[in-house]
């Protein structure tokens, strides 16, 4: 039976030797590029492309035409070959945007004949490239997903967009484009009659169904924006298959849209010149079951960065997973509403528009089966796999509540990442996944302790809730110091009215603290002067390339700042220090943790929104204010804290406090 995927779709395939067909009601070119592990095409060597010799596995395709077939053996692709994923694009002299031709529809075939998955591309317009499918491997099995990622700026951009630079980008897209457009005219194409769709029951959903990548949508219902976007990687160049950069960062209800929270995608690893190391071996599963889950079966130089790779993965998955089952129950309800009122048209034939409301009601609850028999299939898979990699974490990664934390020894180097929480979607509410932030914080963390904008801050009591967001912030602090070597970090607190000491008590007992908590407002200008200072002083040594040449006084470690009840005890003067520590600190090893009510800072009026800007906005409750860069859901944040009556952060800061003593000369 045929898979009719929708985008985003995944589907696993039984077959390492597959045919890629594509059907179009106009001549295209098709094309498969390969794509290694840091989701980058190395150059004109992975393209199978006509006039050219393919990568090995592929077949090159025929020049522009309405219709394709070409061979993959995913068995004889090279080992650094993650991705394959199928291009179309329209030549010269040919139809100038996709939009102005019906839906082509690729499908991958087993060497039988038999179609093992199809997808229709609607919803393009624009267009003249796009991404169709990809084959990819997960867990040592390879899947194929429906991508239907279009660029309006043809293959030029859909390279460039894949790693390659402008110019090499540029130069390979016309290379591909000259043998269509040799003979000045492009190839007759076949009549439109002759696209297939998908079976009756499966048809996908247009544009305004799309559950496709994309930035958070419009304001909803409540007046608040969509959630905020979990970003694109920070190095600005986002995973083929996204449509870009996340909104600017900006708050809720700034016009620059929401904040957004950096991190570098599964596929995309650090540049070295050494091979990353070996991903473990896959355990085998029973006849056409999926493999058994392995821990740290993505790419990556060390066990920690595998196992980064392979969260972020499993995130996307399940962002993916359940976008195509929305999708597909949207359809369905649409369809319905389309088919009753066909039936409800003629009064004068009851009996026949009773049957016809019947045999609608039939097919949608068919269709919601079978997407929810779709979607039951992947959460099992993901969740077996999460039962496995979550016991698997380090330190930095793993919940409070995970026996890695029993006779934890500081590390020697700093860890790549941190868990600030867990995500989770109301299809599948106890599948967890944790919320890992990239180390060095390159943005500031703001805990939301107010009750405006949560459902769940609203039936919270005040100070419940600022005893909650207080105890989240010492959380983070004692996981940031016990994640980094002796002496490496250190963590400033203000507490200018001394309403955050029952949360601070770990903290102060041992000892860890750069200094007791900064109390009033002389407390409060001191400490803001001696991080601005050393904010001021490595940013000139940097500048005069002379890091070493720093005053002895100026600790070089990284330095945290936890500031409790923002604005209370700050002058003018004291927040437009707090707002250069924001913008300017990050970079020098300065990061800023704020636990405050915005609306108490209101009296501020629009100076403090570049502030709430650069922030992340965390919550103490859970709360559904961040979403996906992949199809934007709505995804519900619950922060991570020790077990109610245990001792783990207590005795975790007694360790890092016997390695400083132990570290000092």
């Amino acid at each position: 039976m045929t898979a009719e995927l929708v985008r985003g779709q995944n589907h696993p395939l039984s077959q390492s030797r597959v045919e890629i067909r594509v059907t179009a009601g106009a001549p295209v070119l098709a094309l498969a590029a390969v794509y290694d592990a840091e989701g980058r095409v190395g150059g004109p060597g992975a393209l199978a492309r006509p006039g050219s010799s393919a990568p090995p596995g592929l077949q090159a395709p025929g020049p522009a035409a309405g219709e394709h077939r070409f061979a993959v053996d995913l068995g004889a692709v090279g080992p650094g070959a993650d991705q394959i994923k199928v291009v179309l694009v329209l030549p010269p002299g040919g139809p100038a945007r996709f939009g102005a031709i019906p839906a082509p529809y690729v499908a991958v075939a087993a060497p039988d004949g038999d179609v093992l998955a199809g997808y229709a591309l609607t919803g393009l317009d624009p267009e003249t490239a796009v991404v169709a499918v990809e084959l990819y491997r997960r867990q040592g099995a390879w899947k194929v997903r429906a991508v239907g990622q279009g660029y309006a700026g043809g293959l030029a951009a859909l390279l460039a967009d894949a790693g390659l630079g402008a110019p090499a980008a540029a130069d390979l897209a016309s290379a591909v484009a000259g043998p269509a457009a040799a003979d000045g005219r492009a190839p007759t194409p076949v009549q439109a009659a002759t696209v297939p769709t998908p079976p009756q029951g499966l048809m996908v959903p247009g544009p305004t169904g799309s559950t496709g990548p994309g930035p958070a949508g419009p304001t909803g219902p409540t007046g608040r924006p969509d959630p905020e976007a979990v970003a694109a990687p920070a190095s600005g160049t986002p995973y083929p298959g996204t449509p870009g950069p996340a909104p600017a960062a900006g708050p809720a209800d700034s016009p620059g849209g929401p904040p957004t929270v950096d991190y570098v995608h599964p596929r995309r690893r650090r540049t070295t010149g050494e091979p990353p190391e070996p991903a473990p071996a896959v355990a085998a599963g029973r006849p056409g079951e999926p493999p058994a889950p392995v821990a740290g079966d993505a790419s990556g130089w060390s066990m920690d960065e595998r196992l980064y790779n392979q969260v972020w993965g499993m995130f996307e998955d399940l962002a993916r997973t359940v976008a195509a089952y929305r999708s597909a129950c949207d359809f369905a309800d649409s369809r319905l509403d389309r088919e009753l009122d066909q039936a409800l048209s003629d009064p004068r034939d009851r009996a026949a528009g009773a049957s016809a409301q019947a045999a609608a009601r039939a097919r949608r609850e068919e269709l919601v089966a079978q997407a929810k028999t779709a979607l039951d299939r992947d959460l099992a898979q993901l969740a077996a796999e999460s039962d496995v990699v979550e016991p698997a974490l380090p330190a930095a990664y793993a919940r409070w509540s995970n026996p890695v934390w029993q006779g934890l020894a500081l590390p020697e180097e700093a860890p790549m990442a941190l868990r600030l929480g867990d995500l989770h979607l109301p299809e599948r509410p106890g599948l967890r996944i944790p919320m890992l932030v990239r180390v060095p914080l390159e943005r500031g963390l703001w805990i939301d302790n107010g009750r405006t904008g949560s459902e769940a801050a609203m039936a919270t009591d005040t100070d419940r809730l600022r005893k909650a967001a207080m105890d989240m912030a010492v959380a983070h602090a004692a996981r940031l110091l016990a994640v980094h070597p002796a002496g490496r970090f250190s963590v400033h607190v203000i507490d200018a009215a001394g309403a955050g000491a029952a949360s601070l008590g770990p903290l102060v007992h041992a000892g860890v603290l750069a200094a007791p908590p900064a109390a009033g407002a002389a407390g409060v200008s001191e400490t803001l002067a001696r991080l601005t200072r050393r904010v001021d002083l490595v940013q000139m040594a940097l500048r005069a390339g002379a890091p070493e040449e720093l005053p002895p006084d100026v600790d070089t470690a990284e330095q945290l700042l936890i500031v409790h009840d923002f604005p209370h005890g700050f002058d003018d003067r004291a927040v437009t220090q707090l707002r250069y520590l924001a913008d300017e600190g990050p970079a020098v090893g300065v990061h800023l943790l704020l636990v405050a009510d915005r609306d108490e800072a209101s009296a501020y009026g629009p100076l403090l929104d570049p502030l709430w800007r650069s922030l992340m906005r965390l919550t103490p409750v859970p709360d559904d204010h961040l979403s996906d860069p992949w199809v934007g859901h709505h995804w519900t944040f619950e922060p991570d804290l020790p077990p109610p009556g245990s001792l783990v952060l207590e005795e975790v800061l007694q360790r890092v406090a016997t390695a400083r003593r132990h570290a000092r000369p």
